[in-house]
């Protein structure tokens, strides 16, 4: 198998299904064969996101998701935007595991995974989402994952950036929005709930591979990890280190946060 080159038409692969089926393979494949990810492959320079042709796209302010989950209109809402967020995070993962080279083998296994994992997630919600009677791709889109995919064009960045920060927000996010649920209980939000725990507990993961590799290129580099962070968190988002985040401190401390950068980011003097 030619690893970039066939990874990089599954990236680029505009229609869902034939995206997942190009990736079923290639990971089996892959599981399989021994590989040189030193390989001098040129890779494409991605400047619109694989669902442009098939997706609404507008501002992140016209695709907010309602509030209101009690409601056949909020469902739809909330599970559409979460499928977004999977499909974007499928990009990010193969991109992740194609654009970085001449890293360990445990490094591809590490992202490919996630892709798989992303892959899942997203066809369990699509699948709800079909049980309302919706498509994926009825209600409007933003490009938010995709433009933090091309503000982080090294390993150093794409590390601290997606899966410690934008993921790592979704270990608050996600249970805020469960406990929306909890408090609006029907037998569909029971479905929601059980598919949103699932993402939960595997974004946990997701955020401790990105720790690993954040840490293992700051080593690499010389670079003390929890400066470093802080300084490409106000690189890339100005401002953003100036913010009270609230925290999810058992989430985090599983995934490699440090208390010093959890008390940083929650603006506590504790870390508990």
């Amino acid at each position: 198998m030619n690893y970039f080159k066939d990874l990089e038409a599954i990236l680029l692969e505009e229609n869902p299904k034939n995206k997942f089926n190009l990736f079923e393979k290639f990971y089996k494949n892959f599981k399989v064969s021994t590989i040189d990810f030193s390989d001098n492959y040129t890779l494409q320079n991605i400047t619109v996101p694989s669902y442009h042709n098939f997706l609404k796209i507008v501002p992140p302010n016209e695709a907010k998701p309602r509030k209101y989950v009690n409601t056949k209109e909020g469902k739809v809402s909330l599970l559409h935007t979460v499928a977004h967020i999977e499909y974007g995070a499928i990009d990010l993962a193969l991109d992740a595991a194609l654009r970085f080279k001449n890293l360990p083998r445990e490094y591809y296994e590490d992202w490919l995974e996630v892709a798989e994992d992303e892959i899942r997630h997203f066809l369990m919600i699509e699948k709800l989402l079909n049980e309302l009677g919706v498509e994926y791709g009825e209600l409007n889109v933003h490009t938010n994952l995709f433009e933090a995919m091309k503000l982080t064009p090294d390993l150093l960045s794409r590390m601290a950036v997606v899966p410690r920060y934008l993921e790592a927000n979704g270990l608050e996010q996600n249970p805020k929005i469960m406990e929306k649920l909890k408090s609006n209980p029907d037998k569909f939000n029971e479905k929601i709930l059980k598919a949103l725990n699932i993402i939960l507990e595997e974004e946990i993961t997701h955020v401790t591979k990105g720790d690993k590799w954040f840490k293992y290129e700051c080593e690499k580099q010389n670079l003390e990890p929890e400066s470093t962070y802080l300084k490409i968190l106000e690189k890339v988002y100005p401002g953003s280190t100036n913010k009270k985040y609230p925290i999810n401190f058992e989430a985090r401390k599983q995934a490699g946060f440090s208390c010093n950068e959890l008390k940083f980011l929650s603006k506590q003097d504790s870390c508990n």
